[in-house]
C-alpha cells in the first residue's frame, strides 16, 4: 500500500511539473509585429507579402478588430470584413443557408439576402452543391463561397487572405474583376496572397512584412521586385 502511495504521489508530482511547463509556454508573450506604421486611402488595392510566419495574416486580424492592439492604435473609417471570417460560415448548414446569413451578417435585410441570392450563386460556380452541407465541400469550394458572400455587398474596407489561391482560372478571373470592382467604388482591398500573379494583376501597392517587421512599402512592381530578388 505504502509503496502504490509512493508510485501515485510521483506520477502526480511528475503531472504537476508537466502542467507548470505546460503554463509556462501557454503564457509566453510572443510580439508577432513590432513597430508597423502606414496609411491607407480610398481606391487602393495593398498586397502584405512575405515568408510564412511574416506577421501577415496577424496583421489583418489586428485590422478587423480580431486581435487587439496591445500598444499604438488601428483607426479605420469603417468596420473592415475579413474575407471568411466576418461571413460566419457554419460547416453543417447548406451553401445556400450560409448565404443568408452570411447576407445576414453583412448588413443586408431578409429581402436582400433573396435578391441577391441568384447571383451569388452563379459567382460562387457551385452548381447543385449549393444545397449541400459546407461539411462536404473542398477547400476551394469553401473559398470559392465565401469570396461570393463577402464580395457581394460593397465594402469600404474589404480583406483577403489566401483566398484566390484556390479555384479554378475562370474563378481567379472573376475574383479579380470582382475586386477592380471594389476599387472602382471607393473601397480599399488588402491581399495577403504568396501567388506573385495574382498580386502583380490586382494590386497598386505592396507591403512586405519579416518577422513581424515591416521591411518595405511602396508601389507594388518595386516592393514585390525587392521580396523575389531577396528571396531567391
Amino acid at each position: 500500500t505504502k509503496n502504490k502511495s509512493k508510485q501515485i504521489a510521483a506520477k502526480q508530482n511528475l503531472l504537476d511539473k508537466a502542467l507548470r511547463r505546460t503554463r509556462k509556454v501557454a503564457l509566453k508573450e510572443v510580439h508577432a509585429l513590432k513597430g508597423i506604421s502606414f496609411t491607407t486611402h480610398r481606391g487602393e488595392a495593398v498586397a502584405i507579402i512575405g515568408r510564412n510566419g511574416a506577421g501577415k495574416s496577424t496583421l489583418l486580424r489586428a485590422i478587423s478588430g480580431l486581435i487587439p492592439a496591445r500598444t499604438g492604435s488601428i483607426l479605420t473609417s469603417s468596420q473592415p470584413s475579413l474575407l471568411g471570417v466576418n461571413a460566419a460560415l457554419m460547416n453543417h448548414l447548406s451553401g445556400r443557408r450560409n448565404i443568408e446569413l452570411g447576407g445576414l451578417a453583412l448588413g443586408m435585410t431578409p429581402a436582400e439576402v433573396d435578391a441577391n441570392m441568384d447571383a451569388i450563386i452563379e459567382f460562387s460556380g457551385l452548381g447543385e452543391f449549393i444545397d449541400l452541407p459546407l461539411s462536404t465541400y473542398s477547400s476551394g469550394m469553401g473559398a470559392r463561397l465565401r469570396f461570393a458572400i463577402a464580395s457581394s455587398v460593397p465594402q469600404e474596407i474589404l480583406m483577403i487572405d489566401e483566398a484566390l489561391a484556390t479555384g479554378d482560372v475562370n474563378f481567379k478571373k472573376r475574383s479579380q474583376e470582382r475586386i477592380s470592382e471594389l476599387k472602382a467604388k471607393a473601397g480599399t482591398v488588402f491581399l495577403v496572397s504568396h501567388s506573385h500573379s495574382v498580386i502583380r494583376e490586382t494590386c497598386t501597392r505592396a507591403i512586405w512584412l519579416d518577422k513581424g517587421n515591416m521591411v518595405m512599402d511602396g508601389p507594388m512592381e518595386e516592393v514585390l521586385s525587392a521580396y523575389e530578388q531577396a528571396t531567391t
